[in-house]
Parts: C-alpha cells; structure tokens; sequence
C-alpha cells in the first residue's frame, strides 16, 4: 500500500536577488519554513553575510511576510531574527535552519547552529530560542543545545522539525555517522541520517540513539536532511531531501533530491520516493536540485517549500497538495 501524495508546483516565490535581504546579508534564501499567523505566513530561511575577519560565510535567519495565499509578499524582516551564539558556542559562526513552533500563545525556534572545526569544516547541534513579540524576533533559553552529540551519535546533530502530537512533543532530526576521505587528498565528506526524540517539555530530549528511521535508497553512503512532517487524514507523511555524500557540488544526478516516507504511528516509516515525485523544471532555478524542504498546513490546504539549484542561493518555491 502506497503513502502517495501528488505535488503541484506554484513556481518561484522568493528570490533573494528581487526582493531583498537584511543588511549586511548578501545572498541566499535556504531552508524555508512557515509559522502561520492569524493574518500572514511567516517563513523564516537562512541567508549568509560575509566574516570581514577571514572572508568566510557566516549564516543568520530571516523572515519573509506572505499574505495567506503564499503568493503576495507583504515584507521582508530588515534584521535577522537572533544574533549569533558568543565565542567558542556550538552557534558561534551560523544558524541554519530555524524550526518555528506553536505552543498554545508560546513560540519556539529550534535552531540548528554551526561552528568550525580545524581537521573538518563544520559541526552542528540544535538550540532553542523564545519569541516574545510575535516571531519578529527571538531569545535563547541558553547559550548551549538542548540535542547535541552523544555516545552513539558523535557528530552533526542538526535539523530538527518539532511537532505536538496529542501532547507529545516529537524531533526529527539528523545526525552524523562520522567523516570520510573518498579520495586521497579531498577534504573530508560527511555522512547524516533522519533520527527520532521525543520530549514532555520541549527542552528535554529522549533520542533513540543511533537509530536511523528512514531506509537509504543509495546505500550507506545517503545523507539525509531537513525532515518536516504532516498529516494528512490520518497518515503522516515525511518529506525530506537526499544525496551522495561525495562528488555532490558539481556532478549531475548526484546532489540534492526530495524524498518522502510514510508512518501509520510515528515510529515506523516506509520509504516511497515515487509518490510523490518533484522533479525540477529544465532550465528553471529548480532545475539541477531540489532540497531543504518545508511541509505545512494553513487554512485547509497543505503547501510544500523548497529551495532549487545552488542549495538556495536563488531562494525559494512552493508547492501545493492535490487531494
């Protein structure tokens, strides 16, 4: 029995070149993801300024305002939304995503921030933060993660997408399986899979340790990222992005692609690429990659959002389910 659903694309949506970043920020619209508010969609992505102290990238969180009908832009934040984690923090040099989340007149951020490593290029772990005006910006609960690496995790826990389902506060996440030269002299490559936690707060965190919960399509060497669930009837479904873990960047067929996973109980997952398949437009801003997806309801309908070639340098679509 298949989970199927059916994608109809809307088209480019946000393009950071068109409308606009926050000061300072020069490029990209990565990893779009909604919070709906009474009057508009809120949909926070990730951009990048430059670090005038080495010339290196460093990731900061914005917001885009849309009418309801996710085709009107209303406003685009002219700040980002939380400064950068201080000295030697786990978020010292980027966040990137944020996972808006509603609890009850609460609104949470669950931020993956970023910091360099010296033998590898990065690592990762995931913090949370508190909105007290609306989501227009956001205060940390503390300077460290709430789900970082462990014992059998030992790298690269990241992405998280929260949900309450009838009171209980579910992760999915991603963590590293660990580093890895494919060729000599390369610089390493990581490796990251879809992983479960659940909560009764949102602050504490239960992980099933080292559990991957989505099968790979491409072996062992699949990295999986940006899990977002919703439901649909009474099936959940998981839409995410996948690729190779080397020779990614430049060669066709090898870098990012949506995949979906279906559960009847949150715990068990079958994988179903096929259904739905959301392939890029030839010659379009999606053509070469489709990744960092956001799945969400809002007024009846369920939307997809996505970012294209580039890893969203060109910002970002959307989608719309057909029943």
């Amino acid at each position: 029995m298949t989970g199927g659903l059916r994608w109809r694309k809307l088209g480019q949506i946000f393009d950071p070149a068109v409308h606009g970043l926050p000061e300072g920020c020069t490029s990209f619209a990565q990893s779009p993801q909604a919070l709906v508010l009474d009057d508009r969609v809120r949909i926070y992505f990730s951009t990048r300024s430059v670090d005038p102290a080495n010339g290196k990238y460093l990731s900061h969180v914005a917001y885009a305002d849309f009418r309801k009908d996710l085709r009107t832009l209303i406003a685009v934040s002219q700040q980002p939304v939380l400064p950068l984690g201080g000295l030697g923090c786990f978020d010292e040099h980027g966040i990137f995503p944020l996972n808006p989340v509603r609890d009850g007149n609460r609104i949470l951020a669950y931020t993956t921030g970023w910091s360099r490593r010296v033998s590898v290029s990065v690592d990762t772990a995931i913090g949370l933060a508190e909105s007290h005006d609306g989501g227009r910006t956001f205060q940390r609960l503390g300077d460290g993660p709430v789900l970082a690496a462990s014992l059998r995790e030992p790298c690269l826990v990241g992405d998280g997408f929260v949900r309450i389902v009838d009171g209980a506060w579910h992760m999915w996440y991603i963590f590293g399986t660990g580093w890895k030269r494919y060729a000599e002299g390369a610089a390493p490559d990581r490796t990251y899979k879809i992983g479960h936690a659940t909560s009764r707060d949102g602050v504490t965190w239960t992980k099933e340790e080292a559990r991957q919960i989505v099968p790979d399509r491409l072996g062992p060497d699949e990295s999986q990222a940006l899990p977002s669930v919703v439901t649909v009837g009474t099936r959940h479904h998981m839409v995410f992005c996948y690729r190779e873990s080397w020779d990614f960047r430049q060669t066709p067929g090898r870098g990012y692609r949506l995949g979906h996973a279906w559960s009847d109980d949150l715990v068990h997952w079958t994988r179903d690429d096929d259904h739905p398949q959301l392939a890029g437009t030839p010659g379009a801003w999606d053509a070469d990659m489709q990744c960092y997806p956001h799945a969400f309801a809002c007024d009846g309908q369920v939307w997809l959002l996505y970012n294209g070639n580039a890893f969203g340098r060109h910002g970002f679509g959307l989608a719309v389910l057909e029943r």
